[in-house]
């Protein structure tokens, strides 16, 4: 079923890119068609090496990567040899139509094929070429190949993911892509702004390490603000409390994990006072807890003892109860308060069902039809992009 989304009323509907990139610039083309931008996939000849990387979906046409069709959705595909003269040819001469150009994994690819920014910037001065690499074109690790987990080691992320008593871990999902190919986005919108300003083009570089860095969220600030490097931490939260008490933040609950903490401020007040009247209610709050003044409540300097002693009462409670209830109640209560969601949780997760998130489409390569993610913005109350094939699709 086609999108009911026009796509001329995507924001930067008219606009086209050339899209040369491996897995880790997928996204970024992805999330340029989704806002009207006509993305072509200009893969060797016999397709994208991509399309076979596992996970792999099963239909009555054939299979095809998970990943490659979520990241790539939204894009038509040219298979074109840019080792031949002919290629790159017919390469420029798509050059001189576009708005931007898009390259990842290895830098110097276009270079290396004669045609790289300056013949690209001459060919068409207002072109913007965005180049996603694991370390950026610059510097002692440019050129460097990385996978997921070189780069979510390199970034920082993997040093801070996991228990304190165990080695480092990964997260299973890989997610350097995903924050090189959103920066990456960015990069090139700020381009583009100077472009309708001035008409010139830009040459964006963007270093799938350096786009890493926000994941650790405050944690590069640690050393500055206390003169210490955090260390991980598991489900807790640190850096809140001069006694170096940890804040819990993931629980088990009565069928997975819910994440609440014992927070400080206005907000945190009545999110504790608020979790403390639900115990009550359902005869689970110890006295302690019902006598705590939340008025003049100060995480930062409660001691680790009486930490340990909240939290005990606190998980025996949220044993009891589901993720469902849980949720009820964060909002009913006003609690700073979420459910860990699995991906069976967010494909039956009412909001996004209201919000007419999802969209059924059809993929070729498969006979079959799949369930995407829409739009992800509404710009006069209608979706601005679309996860369905433009101008033909997936081929």
């Amino acid at each position: 079923m086609a999108s009911s989304v026009e796509q001329n009323s995507a924001p930067l509907s008219g606009l086209r890119a050339l899209d040369l990139t491996g897995e880790l610039g997928w996204l970024l083309g992805r999330i340029l068609a989704d806002v009207g931008v006509k993305v072509m996939k200009i893969d060797p000849p016999g397709g994208d090496p991509g399309r076979n990387m596992a996970p792999v979906i099963e239909g009555p046409a054939g299979s095809i990567s998970a990943s490659w069709v979520a990241y790539n959705m939204g894009k038509t595909r040219l298979d074109l040899d840019l080792s031949t003269e002919e290629g790159r040819e017919r390469f420029l001469e798509l050059v001189s139509e576009a708005d931007f150009v898009l390259e990842s994994e290895n830098p110097g690819v276009l270079d290396a094929l004669g045609i790289g920014w300056e013949v690209l910037q001459k060919r068409n001065p207002s072109l913007i070429l965005t180049s996603v690499t694991p370390y950026g074109q610059a510097g002692p690790l440019a050129g460097v190949p990385a996978s997921d987990l070189e780069l979510m080691s390199a970034g920082g992320a993997v040093w801070l993911t996991g228990d304190a008593d165990r080695p480092p871990v990964r997260m299973t999902l890989p997610q350097s892509v995903c924050w090189a190919g959103s920066y990456a986005a960015v990069g090139t919108m700020i381009a583009h702004h100077f472009r309708q300003l001035t008409g010139q083009g830009q040459h964006v570089d963007m270093s799938a390490q350096a786009g890493l860095l926000p994941a650790l969220v405050h944690a590069p600030s640690f050393y500055d603000l206390l003169g210490e490097n955090p260390l991980r931490a598991g489900g807790y939260l640190v850096g809140r409390n001069i006694n170096g008490a940890a804040m819990r933040n993931i629980w088990p609950c009565r069928d997975g994990y819910v994440t609440w903490a014992i927070y400080g401020g206005a907000a945190g007040r009545q999110s504790n006072r608020g979790m403390v009247e639900w115990m009550d209610e359902n005869g689970m709050a110890p006295e302690f807890l019902k006598n705590m003044d939340w008025s003049t409540f100060d995480v930062a300097t409660i001691t680790l003892a009486e930490v340990s002693e909240m939290e005990a009462a606190i998980a025996v409670f949220l044993e009891t109860v589901t993720k469902a209830e849980f949720l009820a109640q964060a909002e009913v209560r006003r609690m700073l308060a979420y459910v860990v969601s699995t991906a069976a949780d967010i494909a039956a997760d009412e909001q996004l069902e209201a919000r007419q998130v999802w969209s059924e489409e059809f993929v070729p390569e498969l006979g079959r039809t799949l369930r995407f993610p829409d739009g992800w913005l509404r710009i006069d109350g209608k979706r601005g992009g679309v996860a369905s094939p433009v101008s033909g699709g997936i081929k």
